[in-house]
């Protein structure tokens, strides 16, 4: 029965081993996150625009 037991355990030691492949891994590209610019600047430069307007019409 031991030997029974040593030779399954070889066996399945012998087995995991040996698994793999000769190809080449599979290597995902990073991730590149960039850092985007707050909705409030694409907002100053019409406020500004309307302000010049509204004091030229004022004058």
């Amino acid at each position: 029965m031991k030997k029974l037991v040593l030779a399954a355990a070889l066996t399945a030691a012998a087995s995991t081993a040996s698994a793999g492949t000769v190809a080449d891994p599979i290597i995902e590209a990073p991730v590149i996150v960039e850092e985007t610019r707050g909705s409030s600047a694409g907002v100053i430069i019409p406020l500004i625009i309307l302000a010049v307007v509204l004091a030229a019409v004022a004058d």
